[in-house]
């Protein structure tokens, strides 16, 4: 039910709009007039006014036209010279016959009345040439003639016209008010449904109005009519085969002054026209098309009242129109739907505007192959009726979705918009697609024009050649190269990262491939990286495990024996001795561990103070003195004598000194040396550790740095493998920088730090 009252205010909105077109195209037409005071009769009477006064009326005088001819000098001139000069023209006409004479089967009385033609023209020219009175005669008689010929036209013209039934439908009695001369044709005082007098009430005589313009195209003469008491007649004239010389063109004028009388008196239409005459079909179809379009009004108005009820009432049925929730609909973007409804509308009001001049072409085609404009008129409304629903349901849906910010969000010019800024990021980029673009646009263009006016493949064969053959040829380039950027960008992408990608020229797809290069370099170290990462994390759990489980390992076991009752005091003392020693290695393990966790993940505070650095290096190299002399070890000691101040945490900077101190004397080779150095070198304080390695170093030095690498690999000594790690993060602190360097067995680590003045 809700589907077919929407059907039937479709229908009825579609009724209404129609009515209200038909109104707004037919309102001055019909409203309060008649047939007589129609547009259609007013037409007929002007045309009928028009050929009365130029067929009856007014006469051509051929003769009065004859005695104004005049003939310049210059068409004197043109009309001698037409063919070229004198000497021209004779030696022109004598090799023609010299051709003839030469034809061995012409007898020689053929001959002499050839050669009796030859001279006869060749006279004729040199007449021309020397008396201008004789050229002037021809011109004359060639004018004389086409005067003779426009008469003959306006002869036929007139008699044409007396004999058509559109001459008889009228009365007139009309008398020329220079020469009261009358012109009557039946009686005006029988009832008529037209009559007009003259002069009229603004004092008019007839004719009212005469324009128009005319061609005389027979011999090439061109009448122009006007309100005017003369007119000028133009012409360009041509011979024919006069004198045996063929379309010689002449350019000139024959001025002419036509005299337009004016007439005073009366024109009337009988009623009787209306019955026996054509206008009968004219005055039907008026009165038909009358009556239908006051049909279109009325029931126009009674669709319109129906729409406000059912409005009113709530049953119009258009909600059953709109799209569901869930509906694709949903989905088309606003701007192209507003876009479909514009062109829908647009195409709509066309189609009904067929349809009113289809009306009318009916209305007045009734009975006399109307037939024709009927089917039209079914095929037109088969069409405008489904047009017009499509489009009227768009702007119901429209106007549900217009509201919708989201559906704006999603209009195609959104994309359009965004697209169009997206090809922008690169500038060059964007201006040779702008460019080409245009130019195969305008190509196109130029294909269709050059089609159209083949003269215009003279421009256009050069700019094809030129313009779009070598953009054509950049843009296919261009694309081939792209195509094998992205096959090689597919090939990395698979991890095939072997072949560089090939970079040409210095367009920006060449500057994409370098950075595709690049990229793949910085894959490339990445998965070194990671590799490498995944590596040193195998190892540091591995290391962690075997640092944390060997002293645990020991507490447990000494623990263990020292539940043994029958324990004498001195095994007692030696075990409790031993657990103290592997306690406080697990907690020194535990302790650099947690300051490694913390200071890799940044939570760390520095209390920065200037210090002098000298000074604490002595102290720490005095703590460790005794232990260098146990280890068999001879230190050098090279520190500046002057104080070395840096803003520095002297906690955190002491952890460094030491850690270096210790991992010297814990993986130096016995009885080597160990050389310490504190110097300022510029702006930065130099501290250098150097000693001779215990174990032999890996070539990557960068490792040493890492959690729980050790030198000794086999880890028998008792270190953490965490003191570098930890001197590296707290120089990374600082801002300060750690170089670690190895040649052969030497080691060597050098600290530098910002110096404070």
């Amino acid at each position: 039910m809700k589907k077919g009252r929407g059907a039937l205010t479709l229908l009825l909105i579609f009724w209404t709009i129609f009515a209200l077109f038909s109104f707004l195209e037919n309102a001055n037409r019909i409203i309060g007039k008649s047939f007589v005071t129609s547009d259609e009769f007013e037409w007929e009477v002007n045309s009928y006014y028009r050929d009365l006064y130029e067929n009856v009326l007014i006469t051509f005088d051929t003769e009065m036209a004859k005695k104004q001819i005049k003939v310049s000098k210059e068409e004197i001139r043109h009309y001698r010279n037409y063919y070229g000069s004198l000497e021209e023209q004779v030696e022109n006409i004598v090799s023609q016959y010299d051709y003839r004479l030469q034809d061995e089967g012409l007898s020689d009385e053929v001959k002499e009345v050839v050669k009796q033609e030859r001279d006869r023209k060749i006279e004729e020219i040199k007449k021309n040439f020397a008396d201008d009175a004789h050229v002037e005669a021809k011109i004359r008689s060639l004018k004389e003639q086409i005067i003779d010929n426009y008469a003959e036209e306006k002869e036929r013209g007139r008699r044409n016209f007396l004999a058509s039934s559109n001459y008889k439908m009228f009365s007139y009695d009309l008398v020329n008010i220079d020469t009261g001369q009358r012109f009557l044709y039946n009686s005006t005082d029988v009832p008529a449904i037209f009559f007009e007098k003259f002069p009229d009430g603004d004092e008019n005589y007839f004719p009212p109005v005469l324009t128009g313009s005319y061609e005389y195209t027979s011999g090439g003469w061109t009448e122009e009519v006007s309100s005017s008491t003369s007119t000028r007649m133009d012409t360009e004239i041509y011979m024919d085969g006069a004198f045996e010389e063929s379309f010689a063109l002449l350019d000139g004028s024959i001025p002419i002054t036509l005299e337009q009388p004016k007439f005073t008196g009366t024109i009337a239409l009988p009623k009787a026209a209306l019955k026996n005459t054509e206008l009968k079909r004219n005055y039907e179809g008026f009165e038909t098309f009358k009556t239908l379009t006051y049909f279109i009004w009325v029931t126009g108005v009674i669709t319109l009242l129906l729409l406000i009820f059912l409005i009113r009432s709530k049953k119009t049925g258009l909600q059953s129109l709109l799209p569901k929730e869930k509906s694709s609909f949903r989905q088309l973007p606003i701007d192209s739907l507003l876009i479909l409804v514009l062109v829908g509308g647009l195409f709509s009001i066309k189609m009904i505007e067929m349809i009113l001049s289809t009306l009318y072409q009916v209305s007045y085609s009734m009975g006399n192959g109307g037939i024709a404009f009927v089917i039209d008129l079914v095929m037109i409304l088969a069409i405008a009726v489904p047009m017009f629903t499509v489009t009227f349901i768009g702007a119901i849906w429209l106007m549900d979705g217009i509201r919708d910010v989201e559906r704006w969000k999603n209009a195609m010019f959104f994309h359009i918009w965004q697209a169009g800024q997206d090809v922008f990021l690169n500038r060059s980029i964007g201006i040779q697609v702008f460019a080409m673009l245009i130019i195969f646009f305008l190509a196109g263009i130029g294909f269709a024009g050059a089609m159209v006016q083949t003269e215009l493949f003279v421009i256009y064969i050069p700019l094809f050649l030129f313009v779009l053959i070598p953009t054509l040829y950049i843009f296919l380039r261009r694309m081939g190269y792209l195509n094998r950027v992205m096959k090689q960008t597919e090939d990395m992408a698979e991890g095939r990262l072997t072949s560089d990608v090939e970079v040409t020229g210095k367009s920006p797809i060449a500057e994409h491939a370098k950075n595709l290069n690049k990229l793949r370099d910085g894959v490339r170290t990445s998965m070194t990286e990671q590799a490498k990462s995944e590596r040193l994390k195998t190892e540091l759990i591995t290391n962690v495990s075997h640092d944390l489980r060997t002293p645990l390992t020991s507490i447990i076991t000494y623990t263990d024996l020292l539940k043994k009752p029958d324990l004498s005091e001195e095994e007692r003392s030696k075990y409790i001795d031993i657990l103290d020693k592997k306690s406080a290695r697990l907690k020194t393990l535990i302790e650099d561990l947690f300051d490694v966790s913390k200071m890799a993940s940044g939570n760390v505070e520095l209390l920065k103070q200037r210090v002098d650095l000298a000074q604490l290096l002595q102290q720490a190299i005095g703590e460790h003195e005794e232990a260098f002399v146990t280890a068999n070890l001879d230190m050098r000691i090279n520190i500046e004598s002057q104080p070395i101040f840096a803003y520095v945490d002297g906690q955190k900077w002491w952890r460094i000194i030491d850690n270096l101190i210790v991992n010297a004397q814990k993986y130096s080779l016995e009885g080597t040396r160990v050389y310490i150095t504190l110097k300022q070198q510029g702006a930065e304080a130099e501290l250098i550790v150097k000693n001779v390695a215990k174990y032999e170093l890996a070539e990557n030095v960068e490792e040493l740095t890492e959690r729980f690498k050790r030198a000794d690999t086999s880890r028998h000594t008792e270190g953490s493998g965490l003191g570098l790690a930890i001197a590296q993060s707290i120089v990374d602190l600082h801002g300060a920088r750690m170089k670690i360097e190895v040649d052969g067995d030497l080691f060597k680590v050098t600290v530098a730090v910002q110096v404070a003045y």
